[in-house]
């Protein structure tokens, strides 16, 4: 989405309004996505202060948190999605956190990991790098995983993954700036992703790897064509009608086109970190 979240002919502006997401005084649409007890809260009031909102998804009861901030003079809606393990779309929160990172265009999406069990935290990245290359992973609690003994090679992590890897104990601010700094790149573009995307064998493979070129014709230029062929195989009525009404194709048709800037104004947080760069 780029610089233009308060633009009404993006395709995630249609979808801001019907989620009831007000981003017009903003520049970037951060998306916070995690599994339950990852610290994701902390990690969401570590950068948004006393400066958040929260209410309800539109029509659901899952609870919904939404906050803003200032870095190096431009502006942040940082929306916190529903704890999830999956984006699979069997549970409403994960239908809504799916949805969001889908359609709702964010410029990019922290997904926030425990520290002291990467592997069940993985199963979720992974997903999430399926649907999106503007990602930054967030190993969060490493307070508590060095008083387990446990290290983290943040930068063989980050190589493994294609995406930025940031360090952080939430509860007391470490790793604040890396953190900042890293979503600040991605959204830039200073930082170019190579979500590793898992390869599969056998006919589920080829049906994928049939479904593909389709999907291109369909929503030229669209950056997770091979994830939407494995939904759709998945019988995924949600993204199978964002195919046949055009919505995939517009934000296709958005990822590709030229930066626009927008004037912003209201109160948010100023964080005023050092430059300080990740892992």
């Amino acid at each position: 989405m780029t610089e233009c979240a308060t633009c009404s002919s993006c395709p995630g502006a249609g979808e801001h309004d019907r989620m009831g997401l007000d981003v017009g005084r903003y520049d970037f649409v951060v998306a916070l996505a995690g599994n339950p007890n990852t610290g994701k809260s902390s990690v969401f009031n570590a950068i948004t202060g006393l400066r958040q909102h929260t209410g309800n998804w539109p029509g659901k009861t899952v609870t919904r948190a939404e906050g803003g901030y200032k870095f190096n003079d431009r502006r942040y809606k940082l929306v916190d999605l529903p704890g999830t393990y999956s984006l699979l779309s069997t549970a409403q929160d994960e239908e809504i956190a799916r949805d969001f990172i889908l359609f709702g265009g964010p410029d990019c999406t922290v997904v926030v990991l425990d520290a002291t069990c990467l592997e069940r935290n993985l199963n979720l990245a992974l997903q999430v790098l399926e649907i999106s290359s503007r990602v930054v992973i967030c190993v969060n609690l490493m307070d508590e995983a060095k008083r387990k003994g446990i290290e983290i090679d943040a930068r063989s992590l980050a190589r493994d993954l294609g995406v930025p890897v940031v360090t952080m104990s939430a509860r007391t601010g470490e790793g604040l700036p890396g953190l900042l700094n890293a979503i600040e790149k991605v959204v830039n573009g200073e930082i170019e992703t190579k979500p590793h995307r898992v390869l599969r064998e056998g006919p589920f493979q080829a049906a994928v790897s049939e479904l593909v070129p389709l999907i291109d014709q369909a929503a030229p230029g669209l950056p997770n064509a091979r994830w939407v062929a494995m939904r759709l195989l998945d019988g995924d009525r949600r993204v199978q009608q964002a195919l046949l009404s055009g919505e995939l194709a517009k934000i296709a048709q958005q990822n590709q086109a030229p930066p626009e800037t927008t004037e912003t104004s209201g109160p948010v947080v100023s964080l005023t970190v050092g430059k300080e760069d990740g892992p």
